[in-house]
């Protein structure tokens, strides 16, 4: 099996093409390929023939996406819809990476695939438009919901993901405030990436969510962070409104695994482990 993977640049990306090895047909980020440009990818795609995508490109500025959501829908939205018509066209499958935040949180309990999505805030709108246009398309996808995503080679302009940049303003001296009303599914890059390749390898179709097993708040994922990395560090817990953040978030985004086991995934491991090998190995900067 011969897999492409956009966005190989970013944490996720990193991880799949790791894995890969010999699979990888093809691995980029920006640079590479516009993804905006169907010509660009008809080109990539009628030279490196993949019989997979994995559509890992993403732009991932939440507040940013508020103030302007262009970036945000052509990247997340019209972007996969160029990808999945390029792939249907050319009988291979489009595996997209899509979010918790198409879900606005008033749930209370783990969401399931076929729940109704209402994204709070344009990020999540254009993920879910992006979905919506890779099921329109009508070729073989697979579209995994996630949730929190951290790992080695996070955002560069953000300063990396987020257990990182919180290392990093803690060893500065830096005050910490973090909301503890935001609860979700810590997920590990490169176990969401064994488990994307999992279920190709296992002809899964249709939307799945997969995360780290557990759920916290991101002040509990902060101070986890800090006590495993040995660093002293007082995080203060603040609710939302608080911080003034442009974008509403989900208050809860925790997602169901279930369908994803039925499809023979194994259950990924609990995020504190998870987070625990993050720190010991790829650490953050500075370790």
């Amino acid at each position: 099996m011969r897999v492409a993977v956009t966005g190989a640049a970013g944490q996720l990306g990193r991880a799949l093409v790791g894995l890969l090895g010999p699979r990888t047909a093809w691995a980029g980020g920006r640079d590479e390929l516009d993804v905006t440009d169907p010509a660009a990818i008809a080109r990539l795609l009628d030279r490196v023939h993949p019989d997979v995508v994995i559509n890992a490109a993403a732009y991932n500025n939440v507040d940013g996406a508020e103030a302007d959501p262009a970036p945000a829908m052509a990247v997340n939205a019209v972007a996969a819809g160029h990808l999945a018509r390029a792939c249907r066209e050319r009988g291979a499958v489009l595996v997209h990476v899509s979010s918790d935040y198409v879900f606005d949180g008033a749930k209370r309990e783990p969401y399931r695939e076929d729940d109704c999505p209402r994204p709070l805030n344009a990020y999540g709108v254009s993920k879910l438009a992006g979905s919506l246009l890779v099921a329109a398309a009508g070729g073989p996808h697979l579209i995994v919901r996630t949730s929190g995503v951290f790992g080695p080679g996070g955002n560069r302009v953000k300063g990396g993901s987020f257990v990182e940049r919180i290392l990093a303003r803690a060893r500065e001296g830096q005050a910490l405030r973090v909301v503890a009303d935001q609860v979700f599914s810590p997920t590990y890059a490169p176990d969401l990436a064994a488990a994307l390749l999992g279920l190709v390898d296992r002809g899964a179709r249709g939307v799945m969510h997969v995360t780290n097993c557990g759920s916290c708040s991101w002040h509990e994922l902060a101070t986890a962070a800090l006590e495993m990395a040995g660093v002293r560090a007082t995080v203060e817990a603040i609710a939302s409104r608080e911080l003034g953040a442009p974008a509403r978030r989900p208050p809860y985004s925790v997602l169901s695994n279930e369908r994803a086991h039925g499809a023979g995934l194994a259950p990924l491991r609990p995020w504190r482990d998870a987070l625990a090998e993050f720190l010991r190995g790829s650490g953050p900067p500075g370790r």
